[in-house]
This record gives C-alpha cells, structure tokens and sequence, in this order.
C-alpha cells in the first residue's frame, strides 16, 4: 500500500521581507501625512479628539481603479466634514472564507477572476494602500486576516480589524498586543460578548510569544475596542446588537471593565443589516438617536463601519459592473455621500 507523504510543498521562494518592504513606501510628505493622520486617530479612540470615526468602503476591494475612483470621492467629502467626521477608507484585502471556498481577496488573487498568486498578490496589496494614501491623502484600514502576513503591509495601515473569526485566535489577539495601530475587535458570529472583551483585554497586556520565528514580547495596544457586528442564533438567525439595550449593555461592561479608552464601533453590515445593505442606513440613525437619548454613550459610541462602494448591491465575481461589490452587497456611492453628511450634521 503506497503511503502519500503530507504536508507542506513549498512552491515559491522564501520572501525577503526587508527587500519587499523597499516597495512603495512612504517618504517625505506622504509619511508626515500619515503621521498625521495616524495622531489624530489615536486622539479619537483616547477621546481627546470627539469626532465620529467612519470606517468606510468595500466590502473587498477586488479593482484597484474603482476602489481608487471610490477613495478621490471620500476624499472630497472629508475636505467638507473634517470637523467632525474622520474617514478611514476600508481597503480590505484579504477575506475569510468560513467554507474556503469564493473569492479571497487581492491578496491570493490580484486579478478577481484570475489563479491564485499570493507573491505577486502581496504587491497588489502594497500597491493599492500606497495609491490611496498618496493619490487622494486618506489613510486606510484593512483586516488582519494571517497575523503572519502582517509584517508585509502594516507600515501603510491606519487601522486594522479583526473580524468575527479570528477574534477568538490566541495568535490575532497577541499580535494586536504588538502593533501600533488602532486594533477593532469584533464580536464573535456567536455573538458573545464576553469573547469580544477577552480578546480586547489580551490585546491591550504585554505578551510573549513566538512570532516570525523569534520569541518576542510585545508593548501592549491600549487602543484595542469594540466593534459590534451582530451575531447568529443556533438556527441560523441574525441578532442584531446595534439597539439602544446593546449599546447600554456593552458600555457598562466597559466601565465595569479595566480596559482603558473604551470605544464603541458599529459594524452597519453583516449580521446587524442581515447583509441588508440599504439597512445600514437606518442603522446609523437608530444609533444616532440612542446617543441623543442616552447622552452617557455619547462619549463612547463615535465609531461606524459602513460596507459601500460605487454601486448598490453585489454581483458575481466574473460581473463587469464598475464599482460593484463581488463579496457581500453595499451600499451605492449616492446612499453613501448622504450618509456621510447626515452623519456630519449629526456631530
């Protein structure tokens, strides 16, 4: 009986991470902008800075000239509302499969309808980051989907996310510990509260651990928070936690918490809308008005992530729809910009 040897078959050569980092990099005006920017942010989580945070954009981004079209036009807007509203567009470049099956992200396919090629993939993804930063002045956020592959992007990041299936990964949770960007932290599709806080708790005390083949000990992230997404009930049912109940509920566990800077993002999407993506905009208002009536969350309660791109909706990978999400449905560009100004007028 023939034995089939497992296990690993390396197909490319080892990655020369300081050669690779060479690429697109920030100088000159361009890194004092992200400075800047990545000040500011800082500001807004500790609280010395009251301005909403809007985590905005694609749900991937699958087409560089879109996404890049979709970031001059948040740009535009954030010139209008800078005092009081910070935009951070979501770059998102790697996607969880929870059946690894679909599309992945730019960075396993920097074509959408090409073959997998995770070398040229992590180019794509430099490229796209250091585009938008330097082309329209934003800064951008992605999702820390392979902590290991961290290291090949996070000095263009502005802020990083850890989604819902990660958040319980001892590993996500360490390497937040060890970064200097803004960490959100995602309820679980569980929708458990407490996982969501351990994992935020875990983030913001030093760690040791081995990481990139070195035993390490990370400073601790005190700008790790929360971020609600909504969950799933055994049958498959969405559970929004978004209302005022939730909102109440996860502000007292901060303050009976030690955490430090406790803030509060709003994922509009995902299991909040039912990927409903039109619902995200009453999302917004329904948090809106629990801020007005509970003034104690108005502190605390300043975050949202919103999934909107060009175009309403979703379509499939090989669609040809410019500025058309091929992942989970979003919101189109004229929901968005109204959006954004009500957002504005709300500060």
């Amino acid at each position: 009986m023939e034995v089939r040897d497992m296990g690993f078959e390396k197909i490319s050569e080892e990655i020369n991470a300081s050669e690779l980092l060479k690429s697109y990099q920030l100088s000159g005006k361009d890194l004092e902008l992200k400075n800047k920017r990545d000040e500011e942010l800082r500001q807004i989580i500790l609280g010395e800075d009251q301005r909403f945070l809007a985590i905005i954009g694609p749900c991937s981004a699958h087409d560089e000239e879109a996404v890049l079209e979709y970031a001059h036009r948040l740009s535009k807007i954030q010139k209008e509302i800078v005092n009081e509203v910070f935009i951070i567009p979501r770059i998102y470049t790697n996607k969880p499969r929870t059946n690894g099956d679909g599309y992945k992200g730019l960075l396993h396919q920097p074509s959408a309808q090409g073959k997998s090629n995770l070398l040229q993939g992590i180019q794509a993804v430099r490229k796209i980051h250091h585009r938008v930063i330097t082309e329209t002045g934003l800064t951008t956020a992605d999702e820390m989907l392979y902590p290991e592959n961290l290291e090949y992007v996070k000095d263009l990041l502005s802020y990083i996310a850890i989604g819902a299936r990660s958040v319980e990964d001892q590993q996500h949770r360490f390497v937040a510990s060890g970064i200097d960007q803004p960490v959100g932290m995602k309820n679980p599709t569980s929708g458990q509260l407490n996982v969501m806080f351990n994992s935020i708790y875990a983030a913001q005390q030093q760690q040791e651990f081995i990481y990139n083949n070195q035993e390490v000990m990370t400073s601790s992230n005190p700008y790790a928070h929360v971020v609600l997404r909504g969950g799933l009930d055994a049958n498959g049912k969405n559970i929004p936690n978004y209302h005022y109940e939730d909102l109440v509920t996860v502000h007292q566990m901060y303050q009976e918490s030690e955490l430090k800077n406790p803030f509060i993002v709003v994922d509009t999407n995902h299991d909040n809308s039912g990927k409903k993506h039109l619902e995200q905009v009453r999302i917004v208002k329904d948090v809106l008005s629990s801020r007005e009536w509970n003034q104690d969350l108005k502190p605390f309660v300043r975050g949202f992530m919103i999934e909107s791109f060009l175009e309403n909706g979703r379509q499939e990978v090989d669609g040809d729809v410019f500025g058309k999400s091929i992942t989970d449905p979003c919101l189109g560009w004229k929901e968005t910009e109204k959006l954004l100004y009500s957002l504005a007028k709300n500060k």
